[in-house]
């Protein structure tokens, strides 16, 4: 299982855009790309609701929340995939796991409306023989349910599947299944160091992935 925005593609430039799109008509000031990046991690209601509050911690009202959420998916619909880029190591570090028999699975907290366009703009939707978006089921990372979710379509016990993500979302969610977890340290994980997470290995892009795994 793999994460999205931070472990395959850095979204952050088509986040950045659509988030001052929305600020702008709001009639709200900008923010900085470095200040949507350390605000990217819980799904895109929590991004929205930052950017209002201006505070990774920060709330914002349900009257305020219906009114910018739409205009936010609005822009983001418009920009989806075209500042995003892949990172190094992604497309042949899914090569290399496909060619060694691993199914592979999509994870992430993005919105289904943009993530399986998203993946087939960049050409790697084709890897993954499972998707599963943060509005597929009632809860999504940290909480354990899409894991567990994966591993009970594909009929796999959670603790020989991996995770692989960027964040503290995916270890957290990894460790509650029962998953071993991979995390790479190029991610957002909210302006976090992932050194300091709880997994089995930091890895420097997928390619590092496969020398690492044992099968049973």
């Amino acid at each position: 299982m793999i994460d999205l925005d931070g472990t395959l593609l850095d979204t952050i430039p088509d986040l950045a855009a659509a988030t001052n799109l929305m600020l702008e008509a709001l009639d709200e000031a900008v923010l900085p790309l470095d200040t949507v990046r350390n605000f990217v991690g819980k799904g895109i209601p929590r991004l929205v609701e930052r950017a209002l509050a201006r505070d990774i911690d920060g709330k914002a009202s349900a009257e305020a929340m219906a009114r910018a959420l739409p205009v936010f998916e609005r822009f983001y619909a418009e920009v989806n995939g075209r500042h995003t880029t892949m990172y190094p190591g992604v497309r042949e570090g899914l090569e290399q796991m496909r060619a060694a028999g691993f199914r592979l699975a999509c994870v992430t907290n993005k919105a289904g409306a943009f993530t399986v366009p998203l993946l087939e703009r960049m050409g790697l939707a084709s890897f993954f023989e499972q998707t599963v978006s943060g509005d597929t089921l009632p809860r999504k990372k940290p909480d354990p349910m899409q894991l567990l979710h994966v591993c009970d379509q594909l009929g796999i016990a959670p603790a020989r599947m991996l995770m692989v993500g960027d964040s503290g979302n995916d270890a957290l969610a990894a460790r509650a299944a029962g998953c071993p977890v991979f995390c790479v340290p190029y991610g957002y994980n909210e302006g976090h160091d992932v050194h300091s997470l709880d997994v089995d290995a930091i890895v420097g892009a997928l390619t590092d992935c496969i020398p690492l795994i044992r099968k049973p």
